[in-house]
């Protein structure tokens, strides 16, 4: 009987193989790249808007607070857009005839809500919740990116489950004081620039972060005040008393020069689950 294939049959099979399997690697790695890429991800995109609202102006520029237009970013899962009202606080006075403010005149005048393109739009299945990052210490400029820097918006980070695991497998590493989660510009503790904290006491029906007290400023200068009053000028015990008695409340501050050691003392004082502690999906999915 005569022979079907050819010798190099066997060969061609074996580089068939491999080049299929060459194939599906390739393939693989292009799709993980894909479903990183800004064009998945939407990261540093400016979406056009009704208004080009420039965040740099309003927040470098003027000083305004993140709250007075996200006003329910610490006690609701929504940071909150602002309405027209809130623009109209402003642009009654000024820029009143601006043509770029035409969307804001033309909804106050209508009662029309400004339809704004979301930035940061995470899956339907997702449940992130603002009020808890917040309360717990993490800075708008660590998700948000420098906002004040930022004349049109954009997503500076991929919000990806890879990119929220990272963060919540270490936190310390991004927990600031609560006092500094609007702070844009605010650096990690190092050397030239330490932070100090004191723990108080906790209160029911507060948020156990109220109870830390956290100073860029060293706090050792209020005790040197505190000791060089002259106490005979009182007259009185009344006095001596009373700073002996302040004396003993004066809380004890604890010197950082290290985010990670700082940050571990504020997860630990914070009272931030650890991964191991989240052993329910519907902490974020819904």
């Amino acid at each position: 009987m005569a022979q079907i294939f050819d010798r190099s049959s066997n060969a061609l099979a074996r580089a068939s193989l491999v080049l299929t399997g060459l194939i599906v690697i390739a393939l693989g790695v292009t799709l993980d790249q894909l479903q990183r890429s800004p064009w998945v991800t939407r990261q540093g995109q400016r979406p056009d808007q009704p208004v080009p609202f420039s965040h740099k102006h309003h927040v470098q520029g003027l000083g305004l607070q993140c709250q007075y237009c996200h006003v329910t970013v610490e006690k609701s899962s929504y940071a909150g857009i602002p309405p027209t009202k809130t623009c109209i606080n402003c642009h009654s006075q000024i820029w009143t005839n601006a043509q770029l403010l035409e969307p804001v005149r033309s909804s106050w005048a209508t009662g029309q809500s400004l339809v704004w393109t979301k930035v940061h739009d995470l899956p339907d299945f997702v449940y992130f919740s603002h009020e808890i990052h917040v309360n717990k210490g993490l800075g708008c400029a660590t998700c948000h990116g420098r906002v004040d820097q930022m004349p049109l918006m954009y997503a500076q980070n991929t919000l990806q489950m890879e990119w929220c695991l990272d963060c919540h497998r270490n936190p310390a590493k991004n927990i600031r004081p609560t006092g500094e989660v609007y702070n844009m510009a605010w650096e990690k503790p190092a050397e030239e620039r330490p932070v100090w904290c004191s723990v108080g006491d906790e209160k029911a029906g507060t948020p156990t972060a109220q109870g830390i007290s956290c100073t860029t400023k060293d706090p050792s200068g209020a005790g040197q005040e505190m000791a060089s009053l002259e106490l005979p000028l009182a007259g009185a015990h009344g006095l001596v008393s009373d700073v002996a008695a302040a004396s003993m409340t004066t809380p004890v501050y604890k010197k950082f020069t290290d985010q990670d050691e700082l940050g571990h003392f504020l997860v630990d004082h914070y009272k931030i689950r650890t991964p191991k502690e989240l052993t329910s999906c519907e902490v974020c999915h819904r």
